[in-house]
């Protein structure tokens, strides 16, 4: 399951995305429209400025823009800055692979072929749902 954090981030990714250029978007304005704890929100859009997802404008009529454009921002992105690696165990991960310490043979391990064909499936979709096609849904009315 994805964290609530997780959650929060797409929520506010998608709300940015929707507003377009605009103009930065406060906070506070982002978390009074999505319900999201205000100060939980600034400590996630903080952690998303880092690899570039966010942008973040001082002064007056600062606040928050996407870092690049919402095509080039999939679900997989945020994911991995919000709850780590998309794999189920450290042996089929791509980002953060690390051999389990009891595995005898990774080539003969059949947990770990099950457990590769459910990162690659969950990685090529949240990897081909981007902002840009989310937020086309949303001001459409569509569900994601």
């Amino acid at each position: 399951m994805i964290s609530q954090k997780a959650r929060y981030a797409l929520r506010a990714l998608l709300y940015l995305a929707v507003r377009g250029s605009d103009g930065p978007v406060q906070a506070a304005e982002i978390a009074a429209h999505e319900h999201i704890p205000r100060k939980f929100l600034e400590a996630i859009l903080a952690e998303l400025k880092k690899p570039g997802i966010v942008k973040s404008h001082r002064g007056r009529h600062g606040g928050y823009t996407l870092g690049r454009p919402a095509k080039a921002i999939s679900f997989a992105d945020v994911l991995r800055v919000t709850d780590g690696p998309l794999a189920l165990s450290p042996c089929v991960s791509v980002m953060a692979y690390q051999k389990c310490e009891d595995c005898y043979d990774e080539a003969l391990c059949v947990i770990r072929k099950a457990l590769l064909a459910a990162r690659d499936s969950t990685a090529k979709i949240l990897e081909a749902r981007d902002l840009a096609t989310a937020a086309a849904q949303l001001r459409k009315g569509g569900a994601l």
